[in-house]
């Protein structure tokens, strides 16, 4: 087998990788894809996708635990760093530990860490932001997460600055460097810190997370042993601190290389939503794992012995050409469906919705409070070593000095900057519909037909709501939401959190009407719900005109009943066209009808079939404005058809890609046992196994719902599972141990699943 190594001079953590990370895998994947090289004791070097994922899903041949010497295997090289459980271990054994932190690291809980995410990003950027001048590294991407972790895990405050430094230092440190004996050093309290904490929350629980850590119990009753706890604290730590860091800042030094992307994400905020999938494909803080083959095997090929050591580079999976087009590229509506940044398989990051949160908090107050910085002519410093993970020293920038804050929240006329407000009312208003009013300090921006807001949802996504109501109405804004269970995610959450109130979750049924049908926004503790937002913005404006066209499908009527009333109120000749699926499921439909009779024609598809647009279109004078809002559909037809008539559209940012929709149409009902749990559930067509499990079990883990990242991946253990991701080879659909339960169903009556 020696003599059969294909064999290269390649060091990861080179200089030459911090100036081109991406160039050297490049090389190596175009001369031979899986290559031996002598550094640091020899190890392989994997640069395709196909290869990288492979290796890190199948942990019977290629293992993450620490081998004979007892150094971290994880790595390349390894190193005498203190246990750091569940990634240092294989599954069964990391099991236990996996389960102990995936509750509190679900999409669910960190929605509810948002506030305090975006209270620590606010309160470090008023330090700075009165200067015109900041590191951005020292004062914004390393403080904010340390704190937020810190402040989550229940450090007090006096540790958070003791702690940013060394855990930088051993991020950003080349192996064996003086930089990493110093910050080991730095953090040799941290292991006693944590034993006194852990002590003082047993005797005194608050309700910070090694509160509840402490709490636990092994599925087997038995307790956790300090040891161990200590060790999953540690990596809670190690995690959430340096990574999120390194992230910001490369998209921060991207975002200054490249204004015209800075420009982009500043008039079109939602983009960042779609754009933050793209930003970790492009610069995965952490570049490389490692892991030791643990039999005789093949990768691409290559033989590979028992003993090996593996090198599993995330960033080189990231830029195959042979799964992202043009990867060298940076394209900010890219769906980037896939990437491995966070890993794949059983050690897949468990805080990839905290990253996502913080990253975005940070990135949006940048561009809202200091959108014209410039990093000073010195330039950036990045860290002395990219081999395992990339980041940044030093940003120096330079800005227009402006206000503090003081809350999350402030209210603006511009459209960029974030309004606190305040959810007065939820309203069901047609079948899937619902209206929600919100509510400010006094008289809110002001806004025209065509305007719309965006919401910043819990969980960070943003998406674009048309305002529907009247604009002469200063102290409101009213927004329509239809409940969208195939998109992607945003109208799910409007109506299951936002509309359900702090009591409610996605496993609620939303608000409870009153006898008018009008639900007032509010938890169980009867405290109000907040909402930021950003707006209003107009890119659909309604120009003067005589005569008017309006064609609205399904919630497209949103921003078309603005205008109708504006219409009217001008004494404009105005028509209606308004379809929609069936009767029942058309907002505000019955009102515009009574309001303005045969103006107004509507055409439910079920009794009607689709709206004649041909025959609008040859009735209507010339000179007259065409409005359209609905599905794109729609859209395009009426682009065909219009004529020379004057058309208006409006479309919102949305990936562009195709979705996998998470339940089929000829979906069936099954039952699902969990085997640990000692549970049986019945699984409805209407619902995807994931969602049933979760009744259960709220800390199963999940990312994507659509079966391209594998953070659901099960092992089945009795039944046939019908698969529908992106991830299983056809050797694997056909076996049938595993299953992304988001997407996945049954083939037969039942399945056992190892939950």
């Amino acid at each position: 087998m020696e003599a059969a190594r294909p064999t290269v001079e390649f060091d990861h953590h080179a200089p030459e990788f911090i100036d081109d990370p991406v160039r050297r895998y490049a090389e190596v994947r175009e001369k031979c894809p899986v290559a031996w090289t002598e550094s640091y004791g020899g190890h392989w070097v994997t640069t395709r996708y196909e290869d990288i994922a492979r290796i890190a899903r199948d942990d019977e041949t290629f293992s993450s635990a620490r081998q004979g010497d007892g150094d971290l295997a994880f790595t390349i090289p390894g190193s005498k760093a203190l246990p750091q459980y569940p990634i240092e271990l294989d599954p069964p054994e990391s099991t236990p530990y996996r389960e102990l932190i995936n509750p509190l690291l679900s999409r669910s809980a960190v929605e509810r860490l948002v506030p305090m995410i975006a209270a620590h990003v606010t309160a470090v950027v008023d330090a700075f932001i009165a200067d015109g001048h900041a590191d951005l590294v020292q004062q914004l991407t390393n403080p904010v997460p340390t704190a937020v972790t810190l402040d989550w895990l229940g450090f007090p405050r006096e540790d958070w600055k003791r702690l940013a430094g060394p855990i930088h230092d051993l991020f950003a440190a080349r192996p064996g460097s003086e930089r990493e004996a110093r910050g080991g050093m730095g953090l040799g309290f941290m292991g006693d810190r944590i034993l006194q904490l852990m002590n003082l929350r047993r005797a005194e629980p608050t309700d910070d997370a090694i509160s509840w850590l402490v709490q636990q119990v092994k599925p087997n009753g038995e307790p956790f042993t300090d040891d161990e706890m200590s060790s999953v604290i540690f990596l809670l730590v190690a995690g959430g601190v340096d990574t999120t860091t390194a992230l910001t800042s490369s998209t921060l030094v991207h975002l200054n290389r490249h204004p015209e992307d800075r420009k982009r994400l500043i008039e079109d905020p939602a983009l960042l939503d779609v754009a933050t999938e793209e930003f970790l494909r492009a610069y995965p803080p952490a570049q490389s794992m490692a892991r030791t083959v643990t039999r005789d095997t093949e990768i691409g090929g290559c033989p590979v012995a028992h003993g090996d050591r593996v090198l599993i580079p995330w960033v080189a999976a990231n830029h195959d050409p042979e799964v992202f087009h043009e990867p060298e590229k940076v394209l900010l509506d890219r769906d980037p469906r896939g990437h491995l940044t966070f890993g794949i398989g059983s050690h897949r990051c468990p805080g990839a919705h905290l990253a996502r949160a913080m990253f975005r908090e940070m990135i949006t107050q940048v561009l809202e409070r200091l959108p014209d910085y410039t990093i000073d002519p010195v330039g950036p410093t990045p860290t002395e070593s990219w081999g395992s993970q990339s980041g940044w020293d030093h940003i120096p920038v330079t800005f227009t000095p402006g206000p503090r804050r003081g809350t999350a929240g402030t209210k603006s006329s511009t459209g960029l900057d974030v309004q606190l407000l305040t959810l007065a009312a939820v309203e069901p208003i047609a079948e899937g519909v619902v209206a929600l009013r919100l509510t400010g300090d006094g008289d809110l921006p002001a806004w025209e037909p065509g305007a719309h807001l965006d919401l910043i949802l819990p969980s960070g996504k943003v998406r674009q709501y048309s305002l529907c109501g009247d604009p002469a109405e200063r102290d409101s804004y009213t927004i329509a939401v239809l409940r969208e269970a195939d998109g992607r995610g945003g109208s799910l959450e409007v109506h299951d959190v936002l509309a359900a109130g702090p009591a409610g979750g996605r496993d609620g049924h939303g608000p409870a009407g009153g006898r008018d049908g009008r639900a007032a926004a509010g938890g169980r503790d009867g405290h109000a719900v907040s909402i930021r937002v950003r707006g209003p913005k107009n890119h659909f404006p309604l120009v003067d005109a005589e005569r008017y066209l309006f064609v609205a499908g399904g919630i497209g009527i949103t921003p078309i009943s603005a205008m109708v009333r504006a219409a009217e109120a001008r004494g404009a000749e105005w028509t209606l066209l308004y379809g929609g699926r069936t009767r029942a499921s058309m907002a505000f439909a019955s009102v515009l009808k009574d309001r303005y009779g045969d103006r107004v024609e509507l055409v439910p598809q079920d009794e009607l079939g689709h709206p004649d647009l041909a025959a609008a279109f040859a009735a209507a004078e010339p000179g007259t404005q065409v409005y359209c809002c609905g599905p794109e559909g729609l859209l395009t037809a009426v682009e065909n058809t219009v004529g020379d008539l004057d058309l208006h559209v409006e479309r919102f940012t949305s990936s562009g890609t195709d979705r996998v929709a998470p339940i089929p149409a000829d979906a069936t009902s099954f039952v699902v046992e969990l085997a640990r749990a000692g549970r049986e559930l019945r699984v409805p067509a209407d619902r995807t196994v994931l969602e049933a499990v979760r009744d259960v079990l709220p800390g199963v883990p999940y990312d994507c719902e659509e079966g391209f990242c594998g953070s659901c991946e099960t092992r089945v253990l009795a039944g046939r599972p019908e698969h529908r991701d992106t991830i299983l080879s056809g050797a694997e659909r056909a076996a049938g141990s595993t299953m992304m339960i988001c997407v996945s169903r049954c083939s037969s009556d039942r399945l056992t699943l190892d939950l």
